[in-house]
Protein backbone atom coordinates (compact mmCIF):
# COMPACT_ATOMS: atom_id res chain seq x y z
CA UNK A 1 0.00 0.00 0.00
CA UNK A 2 1.39 3.54 -1.04
CA UNK A 3 1.49 6.36 1.40
CA UNK A 4 -0.83 8.41 -0.86
CA UNK A 5 -4.19 5.68 -0.66
CA UNK A 6 -6.32 6.44 2.07
CA UNK A 7 -6.61 4.00 4.79
CA UNK A 8 -9.17 2.00 5.48
CA UNK A 9 -9.92 3.95 8.89
CA UNK A 10 -10.54 6.87 6.19
CA UNK A 11 -12.65 5.30 3.76
CA UNK A 12 -14.90 4.78 6.72
CA UNK A 13 -15.34 8.20 8.32
CA UNK A 14 -15.65 9.29 4.57
CA UNK A 15 -18.77 6.58 3.77
CA UNK A 16 -20.01 7.77 7.53
CA UNK A 17 -19.83 11.47 6.39
CA UNK A 18 -21.58 10.71 3.55
CA UNK A 19 -24.54 9.61 6.03
CA UNK A 20 -24.37 12.19 8.69
CA UNK A 21 -24.57 15.03 5.21
CA UNK A 22 -27.93 13.30 3.83
CA UNK A 23 -29.14 13.05 7.53
CA UNK A 24 -28.38 16.75 8.46
CA UNK A 25 -29.89 17.69 4.89
CA UNK A 26 -32.95 16.23 5.62
CA UNK A 27 -32.73 17.97 9.38
CA UNK A 28 -32.11 21.41 7.69
CA UNK A 29 -32.81 22.32 4.38
CA UNK A 30 -34.53 19.43 2.86
CA UNK A 31 -37.73 21.85 2.10
CA UNK A 32 -37.45 25.06 0.04
CA UNK A 33 -40.52 27.30 1.10
CA UNK A 34 -41.04 29.46 -2.71
CA UNK A 35 -41.14 32.83 -3.10
CA UNK A 36 -39.05 33.84 -0.17
CA UNK A 37 -36.22 31.01 -0.72
CA UNK A 38 -35.37 30.00 3.21
CA UNK A 39 -34.83 26.50 3.38
CA UNK A 40 -35.75 24.09 6.14
CA UNK A 41 -36.39 20.41 6.88
CA UNK A 42 -37.32 18.17 9.85
CA UNK A 43 -35.84 19.93 12.75
CA UNK A 44 -38.11 22.81 12.27
CA UNK A 45 -41.05 20.37 11.60
CA UNK A 46 -40.59 18.38 14.44
CA UNK A 47 -40.28 21.36 16.61
CA UNK A 48 -44.11 22.06 15.95
CA UNK A 49 -45.26 19.01 17.58
CA UNK A 50 -45.44 19.66 20.76
CA UNK A 51 -44.29 17.25 23.33
CA UNK A 52 -41.66 15.52 22.04
CA UNK A 53 -41.21 16.72 18.97
CA UNK A 54 -37.61 18.80 19.48
CA UNK A 55 -36.79 15.74 21.40
CA UNK A 56 -36.82 13.40 18.40
CA UNK A 57 -34.80 15.90 16.72
CA UNK A 58 -32.57 16.16 19.38
CA UNK A 59 -31.80 12.89 19.22
CA UNK A 60 -31.67 12.55 14.97
CA UNK A 61 -29.34 15.34 15.82
CA UNK A 62 -26.96 13.15 17.97
CA UNK A 63 -25.54 10.96 14.83
CA UNK A 64 -22.72 13.31 13.92
CA UNK A 65 -21.82 13.07 17.52
CA UNK A 66 -21.79 9.32 17.80
CA UNK A 67 -19.57 9.47 14.42
CA UNK A 68 -16.95 11.85 15.90
CA UNK A 69 -16.80 9.30 19.44
CA UNK A 70 -16.61 6.44 17.45
CA UNK A 71 -13.41 7.94 14.94
CA UNK A 72 -12.23 9.20 17.85
CA UNK A 73 -12.41 12.77 16.94
CA UNK A 74 -10.91 15.35 19.67
CA UNK A 75 -13.02 15.92 22.54
CA UNK A 76 -13.28 19.86 22.15
CA UNK A 77 -14.39 19.16 18.81
CA UNK A 78 -17.28 16.61 20.53
CA UNK A 79 -18.12 19.12 22.88
CA UNK A 80 -18.53 22.01 20.25
CA UNK A 81 -21.11 19.74 18.27
CA UNK A 82 -22.69 18.98 21.80
CA UNK A 83 -22.84 22.70 22.57
CA UNK A 84 -24.55 23.39 19.41
CA UNK A 85 -27.12 20.44 19.71
CA UNK A 86 -27.46 21.60 23.38
CA UNK A 87 -28.38 25.31 21.78
CA UNK A 88 -30.34 24.13 19.03
CA UNK A 89 -32.25 21.69 21.71
CA UNK A 90 -32.45 24.69 24.26
CA UNK A 91 -34.07 27.49 22.35
CA UNK A 92 -36.32 25.09 19.98
CA UNK A 93 -38.08 24.13 22.77
CA UNK A 94 -39.04 27.95 23.18
CA UNK A 95 -42.71 27.64 21.41
CA UNK A 96 -42.50 29.82 18.21
CA UNK A 97 -39.28 31.60 18.84
CA UNK A 98 -37.68 28.34 18.74
CA UNK A 99 -39.09 27.16 15.40
CA UNK A 100 -37.90 30.37 14.09
CA UNK A 101 -34.45 29.73 15.77
CA UNK A 102 -34.26 25.79 14.01
CA UNK A 103 -34.93 27.59 10.82
CA UNK A 104 -31.91 29.95 10.97
CA UNK A 105 -29.40 28.29 13.35
CA UNK A 106 -29.56 24.86 11.60
CA UNK A 107 -27.22 23.12 13.76
CA UNK A 108 -26.94 19.92 12.26
CA UNK A 109 -25.58 21.62 9.58
CA UNK A 110 -23.14 23.31 11.34
CA UNK A 111 -22.08 20.00 13.20
CA UNK A 112 -21.98 18.06 9.99
CA UNK A 113 -19.53 21.10 8.61
CA UNK A 114 -16.98 20.76 11.62
CA UNK A 115 -17.03 17.46 11.13
CA UNK A 116 -15.77 17.95 7.32
CA UNK A 117 -13.56 20.61 8.12
CA UNK A 118 -11.96 18.52 11.22
CA UNK A 119 -11.41 15.53 8.19
CA UNK A 120 -9.80 17.92 5.56
CA UNK A 121 -8.02 20.43 8.27
CA UNK A 122 -7.62 18.77 11.66
CA UNK A 123 -4.77 21.04 13.58
CA UNK A 124 -6.43 24.11 12.27
CA UNK A 125 -10.16 22.98 13.37
CA UNK A 126 -8.85 21.12 16.65
CA UNK A 127 -7.13 24.69 17.81
CA UNK A 128 -9.99 26.42 16.98
CA UNK A 129 -12.69 24.08 18.82
CA UNK A 130 -10.10 24.95 21.93
CA UNK A 131 -10.50 28.12 21.77
CA UNK A 132 -14.29 27.91 21.27
CA UNK A 133 -14.95 25.35 24.23
CA UNK A 134 -12.65 27.50 26.31
CA UNK A 135 -14.63 30.71 25.37
CA UNK A 136 -17.60 29.12 26.02
CA UNK A 137 -16.89 27.50 29.38
CA UNK A 138 -15.95 31.05 30.62
CA UNK A 139 -19.19 32.40 29.29
CA UNK A 140 -21.12 29.94 31.50
CA UNK A 141 -18.36 31.09 34.49
CA UNK A 142 -19.34 34.00 34.06
CA UNK A 143 -23.49 33.60 33.78
CA UNK A 144 -23.49 31.67 37.10
CA UNK A 145 -20.99 34.25 39.09
CA UNK A 146 -23.55 36.93 37.92
CA UNK A 147 -26.63 34.83 38.87
CA UNK A 148 -24.52 33.39 42.27
CA UNK A 149 -23.90 37.21 43.18
CA UNK A 150 -27.69 38.15 42.16
CA UNK A 151 -28.69 35.24 44.74
CA UNK A 152 -27.05 36.90 47.54
CA UNK A 153 -27.92 40.42 46.76
CA UNK A 154 -31.51 39.46 46.48
CA UNK A 155 -31.13 37.22 49.78
CA UNK A 156 -29.69 40.30 51.64
CA UNK A 157 -32.44 42.65 50.65
CA UNK A 158 -35.16 40.28 51.82
CA UNK A 159 -33.03 39.48 54.90
CA UNK A 160 -32.56 43.50 55.14
CA UNK A 161 -36.44 43.90 54.84
CA UNK A 162 -37.15 41.66 57.17
CA UNK A 163 -35.04 42.96 60.15
CA UNK A 164 -35.87 46.20 59.40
Amino acid sequence: MSDDSPSPAHGELSRDLQRANRLARLLDSAIRIPVIGVRLGADAVLGLVPGGGDAVAALLGAYPILLAVRHRLPHTLVLRLLGNMALDATVGAIPVVGDLFDIGFKSNLRNQQLIERYAAEPARTGRSSKVIVWVAIGGVLLILGALLAMTFWLVSQGLTRVTT
